[in-house]
């Protein structure tokens, strides 16, 4: 079945997101947003919540003063008109934020698209327009869309066709939309699904983890004849790279060399709109590898992490943070890495390009566009990407053609760093044949840092990228960085989930009930026992055995539990 080809409405969903839980209220709303805010300009109180909705949603008061703040762009913005932007917050300790669809959800999306389960997105769509009814003469409020999902396309998009008619309408229209979206299917990985909203439905395909990456855009589904017909949106989550690095675009290799190593990085721009979607596009530069750090799109002094992150008695932390306030930079002046950027200005065909200073010359206020960094980079530059995006420039092509081949060649730069490390842990897998029904499962080998470099000679990038360089160096640092130890245990504990369901194959296919045959009771209870365990276990973790595995096991529980006495067969059932 084509993947790109299945269409799927509210109807042919309610098999999917269909359970006890999802016919709960909000439940379908809920597994897209955590709530929709308003958050207008008091005289008497600055920032305010003015409406959330559902109304029962809890929001702490924490999180409701961050919302807040980060809902407004600063006073050195200027926003005059409509601007949108994205922040990302911290959630308050204590929340419970699993849910009946998470699990189902992260296991099948992309690692880079999971929902998040410590922080909140907030999709911001903020109008500031003159207003003589007004005291201070201007109305000022923003619509904020809070989720866990990194659907930044698609939620923009939501909020270009909500903001206006909201601001004209305000709470009744506010609420007919949270209902439309309380109808929706949920998310699931790998389905196109028909989203309607005011008179309008967005299709959509939710990315899944088996997707070939850099796979073929969304086809538009023919199987439904649907009045009005839907929008299709290509993507759900992708940036404009080439809007985002048009101006840095001479030193994409070293950004992308901080992103991968983790590296403390301020981002300096003139408004939360280039900050934020500056600070997402970073993030989004090493995929399909996870970011392991933290990051926020968009950050003010009045963000409850700011004294964490601006302490001067320890080293920076691993962070990018977004900011337009330009009192920043003597704040940040320890850091070692700022991306200082200007309104965007064209010279000749090509947008101008910020230079590479160094952090010394990072003093006033008005410090002029560049990147303030000591950081010497691994690689070379690849001089034939910049000349490919010049000539791309002067012959007019598309921005999102422009932004393709960015992501092309950043997602193959990334796949040629990781390509020799996964063949490498490959070989850490114990053999196949060493997996026997009657010990427990064999350990997978430790990572060895030393053995891993004595195998670039042979199986290194240079197999399936041009550029030259340091490699050897940038793997060395690439393994004292978050990112290296995120995909480690990420990967190990997929190994490990995978030498555990060839272990549950291997005990489906061995002769139980022959073994027990010569074996004291104490010795089949005691394998009663471990089974039941490992079936346990397996259900849990949602373990992906082959078809039939587990209720075989399940069969086999029964059988040899039947065949000891009463007494005991009574003991285990009630266990």
């Amino acid at each position: 079945m084509d993947p790109f080809g299945s269409s799927v409405s509210l109807k042919e969903t309610e098999d999917v997101a269909e359970s006890p839980e999802s016919r709960l209220p909000w439940a379908r709303f809920s597994s897209w947003l955590e709530c929709v805010c308003v958050v207008t300009f008091d005289l008497e109180l600055g920032q305010a919540i003015e409406l959330v909705y559902p109304h029962d949603v809890k929001l702490t008061e924490k999180e409701k003063t961050s919302i807040c703040y980060l809902s407004f762009p600063d006073s050195y913005s200027g926003c005059l008109g409509d601007t949108q932007f994205s922040f990302r917050l911290r959630q308050s300790v204590g929340r419970s934020g699993s849910r009946f669809w998470e699990d189902a959800y992260n296991r099948d999306a992309p690692i880079t698209l999971q929902r998040e389960l410590a922080h909140f997105y907030g999709y911001v769509y903020f109008r500031q327009v003159k207003d003589v009814s007004v005291k201070r003469g201007y109305f000022q409020k923003s619509l904020v869309l809070v989720s866990r999902l990194p659907y930044i396309h698609l939620f923009h998009t939501l909020l270009q066709i909500i903001a206006p008619e909201y601001f004209e309408k305000l709470e009744p229209c506010l609420e007919a939309v949270c209902n439309e979206i309380d109808q929706w299917p949920s998310p699931v990985p790998g389905l196109t699904l028909n989203l309607p909203v005011m008179g309008m439905v967005l299709q959509v395909r939710i990315p899944s983890k088996t997707d070939k990456p850099g796979g073929s855009p969304v086809k538009q589904a023919l199987k439904e004849n649907l009045l009005p017909a839907p929008t299709m949106l290509p993507t759900i989550h992708e940036l404009d790279l080439f809007k985002c690095f048009q101006s840095a675009l001479i030193h994409l290799q070293m950004l992308w060399e901080m992103m991968l190593l983790g590296e403390p990085v301020v981002v300096m721009a003139p408004s939360p709109t280039v900050s934020s979607e500056t600070v997402l596009a970073l993030v989004s530069s090493i995929a399909p590898l996870k970011y392991c750090c933290d990051y926020r799109p968009y950050f003010t002094i009045h963000d409850s992490e700011f004294r964490e992150y601006t302490t001067r008695t320890q080293a920076p932390p691993n962070v990018i943070l977004g900011v337009t306030n330009p009192f920043f930079i003597k704040t940040f002046q320890c850091w070692p890495h700022i991306v200082r950027l200007g309104e965007l200005k064209m010279s000749g065909d090509l947008p101008k390009q910020v230079k590479v200073k160094k952090l010394a010359k990072l003093k006033t206020l008005d410090t002029k566009p560049g990147i303030y960094t000591a950081h010497k980079t691994f690689l070379h530059k690849d001089k034939v990407l910049i000349k490919r995006l010049l000539k791309g420039i002067q012959r007019k092509r598309p921005s999102e053609v422009q932004s393709a081949i960015l992501r092309r060649h950043l997602l193959e730069l990334t796949q040629s760093f990781i390509i020799p490390l996964e063949r490498y842990l490959a070989s850490l897998m114990p053999l196949q044949r060493s997996v026997t029904p009657w010990k427990t499962p064999p350990q997978i080998r430790p990572f060895s840092q030393d053995e891993f470099m004595g195998t670039l000679e042979h199986a290194g990038p240079q197999l399936t990228s041009v550029l030259k360089g340091d490699w050897m160096g940038l793997y060395r640092r690439f393994f004292r960085s978050p990112n290296f130890d995120g995909w480690y245990r990420l990967r190990h504990r997929e190994m490990t989930q995978k030498l555990e369901c060839l272990h549950l194959e291997v005990v489906c296919n061995a002769d139980l009930l022959g073994w027990t045959k010569d074996k004291s009771e104490v010795e089949i209870v005691d394998l009663v026992l471990k089974l039941r365990e490992k079936l346990m276990k397996a259900r849990r973790q949602q373990l992906s055995v082959k078809e039939g595995v587990l209720d075989k096991l399940e069969g086999y529980i029964h059988t040899i539990i039947s065949s000891l006495p009463e007494d005991l067969q009574t003991v285990l059932h009630r266990h």
